[in-house]
């Protein structure tokens, strides 16, 4: 966790902050790719944690925080093939966490057949 200084309060993580709809569906996009990078460490800590709850409840709730709401973002962008990679980036996030069901949910999701091969590709778990 994060030291604060000066008593401050604890920055905003970039999920919480408001987004003034509509946002284009590029701009929807780099939302979600810089969630998931920020929220990055805690998914690797969570599955590092994996069997050991309490140990990692900080990382966890910010894991899922950040991946609800980069989902919720990309069911809003209304071009398929960005939806997709949008799509592509929050599996990466959800693998990082060993949290494969949900990873596999999101995987069916996509439609684009190169986008489905190259997340397989990176992550062949995804396989059924």
């Amino acid at each position: 966790m994060a030291m604060r200084w000066f008593g401050g309060q604890k920055p905003k993580e970039i999920w919480d902050e408001d987004i003034q709809w509509p946002i284009g569906d590029i701009e929807a996009a780099h939302r979600i790719r810089d969630i998931c990078r920020s929220a990055a460490d805690s998914a690797e800590k969570v599955a590092g944690f994996a069997g050991r709850p309490d140990n990692n409840k900080y990382h966890a709730e910010r894991y899922e925080r950040a991946a609800k709401i980069a989902m919720e973002i990309a069911m809003k962008i209304a071009d398929d093939l960005l939806r997709d990679s949008a799509v592509r980036q929050i599996i990466s996030l959800c693998v990082k966490a060993s949290d494969l069901r949900t990873a596999r949910i999101l995987f069916r999701a996509i439609q684009a057949a190169s986008i489905r091969e190259e997340v397989l590709q990176d992550h062949p778990i995804l396989q059924q």
